[in-house]
C-alpha cells in the first residue's frame, strides 16, 4: 500500500510546489512508483509536470465533487514512475460545494483509497491556506512535510498548521505524523539564513530533514519548461538536494537498500 505524504504549509511562496513536484519526481527516479495529487486550484504541479490547463478535462475536482474514479483522471507524465492526478481551477468551488457533505473530511482519502496499492508513493501538494481542501489532505495522508523558508518569518504561521495537524490527530486521522520540517530557500552566504537553521532544529530536533534545500536557478527555471529539475537539469545543486530527500525519506521508512557510502550526494 502507498505511503501517503502531503506537502503543507498555509503560508505561501515557501516552496510546497516545487517540493512536491520534484520530491516525487525523485521518488520516481529511484524506481518507485508514485502519484502526485494536486491539490491547489492554482495548478502549478500540474502545469510544473508539461500539462497545459485548457486540455485537464477533468480533475481532482471530479473525484472530490462528482465522485469521478482517480483511474479515469490519473495521467501519464515524461517522467518514468511518475502520474499525476490534475488540479483545475474548479478546485476552489469545491470547498462551499462539500461543505453539506457529510463526511467532508474523508472526500479525498476515499477518492484515493483504490490507487493506493498501485503506487509506492502518493504525493499531496496542498494549497497554502487550511481550507477544506488542505484538511481533506491530512486526512488523507500518512505523514506531513512541512516546508519552512529560511527567512525571518520562518515560524510565522507554522504554530497554527501544527495546531491544525493537531486537531486533525485527534479527531478525524490518529496515524497522522509529522514525516519532517523542511528547510528551503537556503543561502549559506546569509547569516540569517544559518540562523533560522539553526533556530528551527534547537525547537524542532529530529523533526528536522538533515536535508537542506539551497536556493538554485534551475529550480526556478524548470517549471517554465514543464518539467522537474531532474528532467531539466539533473547535476544542478536543486536536483542533487531533491534526490538527497528522497533518499533521506526512504531511510526514515526503513525502504532503501542503498549502501551507506551512496546515501547522500554531495553537491558543491
Amino acid at each position: 500500500m502507498a505511503k501517503v505524504i502531503a506537502i503543507a504549509n498555509q503560508k505561501g511562496g515557501v516552496g510546497k510546489t516545487t517540493t512536491a513536484i520534484n520530491m516525487a519526481a525523485s521518488l520516481a527516479v529511484l524506481e518507485y512508483k508514485t502519484l502526485l495529487v494536486d491539490a491547489d486550484p492554482q495548478a502549478n504541479s500540474t502545469t510544473g509536470n508539461g500539462f497545459d490547463l485548457k486540455n485537464i478535462q477533468i480533475s481532482l475536482y471530479d473525484c472530490m465533487v462528482n465522485e469521478t474514479p482517480a483511474a479515469q483522471v490519473i495521467l501519464e507524465t515524461e517522467t518514468p514512475n511518475l502520474h499525476l492526478l490534475p488540479s483545475h481551477l474548479d478546485l476552489v468551488g469545491a470547498e462551499i460545494e462539500l461543505i453539506n457533505h457529510p463526511n467532508r473530511e474523508h472526500v479525498m482519502r476515499k477518492a484515493l483509497e483504490a490507487q493506493a496499492a498501485n503506487y509506492d508513493f502518493i504525493i499531496i501538494d496542498c494549497s497554502p491556506s487550511l481550507g477544506l481542501i488542505t484538511v481533506n489532505a491530512l486526512t488523507a495522508a500518512d505523514s506531513v512535510v512541512i516546508p519552512v523558508q529560511c527567512e525571518y518569518f520562518a515560524l510565522e504561521g507554522l504554530g497554527k498548521l501544527l495546531n491544525t495537524i493537531k486537531i486533525v490527530q485527534t479527531r478525524i486521522n490518529s496515524k497522522l505524523k509529522i514525516e519532517g520540517i523542511l528547510m528551503t530557500m537556503y543561502d549559506g552566504r546569509l547569516r540569517l539564513s544559518n540562523q533560522v537553521v539553526e533556530e528551527i532544529k534547537n525547537h524542532f530536533g529530529d523533526l528536522v530533514f538533515n536535508t537542506i534545500l539551497h536556493r538554485n536557478t534551475r529550480l526556478g527555471e524548470a517549471p517554465s519548461f514543464g518539467m522537474p529539475a531532474l528532467l531539466y537539469d539533473a547535476e544542478s545543486t536543486g536536483a542533487v538536494n531533491y534526490l538527497n530527500l528522497a533518499k533521506e525519506i526512504l531511510q526514515k521508512n526503513n525502504m532503501t537498500k542503498i549502501k551507506n557510502e551512496d546515501r547522500i550526494i554531495e553537491t558543491e
